[in-house]
């Protein structure tokens, strides 16, 4: 079955949790993507090849799939032929996967979400968005276009059946199901499955964000979700029923639901809880910077003194020309010791922001880049004004929570 795709990254109210246990939660989630800039690609995957500019990955647990069914198939009584056979279909099936996140990730691209990678999973396949399209119509567009691809599929397979006077009918017989006799009806089959499982209303699923776009047509996207959580969550726990009675992985898709609904509504209050606001709202204006030419125990140094952890770093000119990263500084000294400069271990400028560029964007921005921290320049004079750093904009968050729950509760 192909999972949902990872399209990824709070007002008061009854069904809010505190500003401050959000932040909370929210800090410690940019924390780990700070130590680890591509902590959201999944451990124990190895790269395919990269095909239409995106990476496709392998997923370790995928192999054991395949050993599995070898030896379930040679244990039944299978000729190694046979179970060859099994195994080619059921590498076609999951061809027939990767193309759907393929629809996901090629559409999407249209709207200008680039796509970082996409991991073969047992149980499918997912494809890691940058960003969710906010507009409800290109985020109904790219949910549909995976199962889309399965309906094109299944359509080219049945022009193959009537040209080869098999009945698609035969499909469907319970006789010739997943035989390794039939390939082309088994595949014919199995990709209408795909596309009719991925339609149900489970969100973060296909059908999940399809009910969640076309909500957030009427009602607010916060609201939207909430309603289209909850129903995923509802369907995860009948999912969870059905795999108890004797399908183990359709108890690890309702794991993934469920859990995949609950991140996507605290993403959205995110989101809410950072509109109307600008960058200058959450700039830090007290802070340290680097030379290109000053050591790396300079760094060190600065470091151990305070609370910063990244340093803008200028050149001679005094002009920002990089940034120094914790982790990179940590790398740096683990190799080379502390006797190279600044400028062996920094990062350049790539992304920036403006005192006004709203904080939502510029959130954006530093997810898609992957940075804890940006620097802000004036947009007149091009100086540096502050930098923006992650646990600042959830302090900022924490802060107007608590002030909203102090104003509704006095009234």
């Amino acid at each position: 079955m192909s999972n949902t795709p990872s399209w990824t990254a709070g007002h008061s109210g009854s069904h809010e949790v505190s500003g401050r246990a959000f932040a909370h939660r929210q800090s410690k989630m940019l924390s780990v993507t700070r130590e680890n800039p591509d902590s959201g690609r999944m451990g124990w995957s190895w790269k395919l090849g990269r095909f239409a500019g995106i990476d496709v990955y392998i997923h370790a647990t995928f192999l054991v799939l395949i050993g599995w069914l070898v030896l379930m198939y040679l244990g039944r009584g299978a000729t190694p032929g046979e179970t060859a056979q099994h195994v080619l279909l059921i590498l076609a099936l999951f061809g027939c996967v990767v193309l759907h996140e393929y629809g996901h990730a090629l559409t999407a691209r249209r709207y200008g979400v680039a796509t970082r990678d996409i991991t073969l999973l047992p149980i499918g396949g997912i494809a890691r968005l940058e960003r969710i399209p906010k507009e409800p119509y290109q985020e109904l567009v790219v949910a549909l276009a995976g199962p889309a691809v399965n309906v094109i599929i299944a359509g080219f397979l049945w022009v193959y059946l009537w040209f080869s006077g098999q009945s698609v009918y035969e499909a469907f017989n319970a006789e010739h199901m997943m035989s390794g006799t039939y390939p082309a009806l088994d595949l014919f089959r199995i990709n209408l499955m795909l596309a009719a499982f991925n339609m149900l209303p489970a969100f973060p699923m296909d059908g999940g964000r399809v009910l969640r776009a076309l909500l957030s047509m009427k009602i607010s996207r916060v609201k939207a979700t909430r309603i289209a959580s909850v129903l995923g969550r509802a369907m995860a726990v009948l999912f969870g029923i059905m795999g108890l009675m004797g399908n183990p992985f359709l108890l690890i898709i309702a794991l993934f639901v469920y859990m995949g609904a609950s991140q996507e509504y605290q993403a959205s209050r995110w989101e809410a809880a950072v509109e109307g606001l600008s960058a200058k709202d959450a700039l830090v204006t007290n802070f340290r910077t680097l030379l290109t030419t000053d050591p790396l125990t300079r760094a060190v140094s600065l470091l151990l003194e305070g609370s910063q952890h990244d340093f803008p770093v200028l050149d001679e000119q005094f002009r920002v020309v990089g940034l120094l990263l914790r982790q990179d500084l940590i790398a740096a000294l683990s190799r080379e010791g502390g006797n190279r400069t600044v400028a062996s271990a920094m990062r350049p400028v790539t992304v920036s922001a403006t005192p006004d560029d709203p904080l939502e964007q510029v959130f954006e921005r530093m997810q898609v880049a992957q940075l804890p921290v940006l620097p802000v320049f004036d947009s007149q004079s091009g100086k540096l004004t502050g930098l923006l750093t992650m646990e600042n904009v959830a302090e900022v968050v924490m802060v107007r929570n608590a002030l909203e729950k102090a104003q509704v509760e006095a009234r």
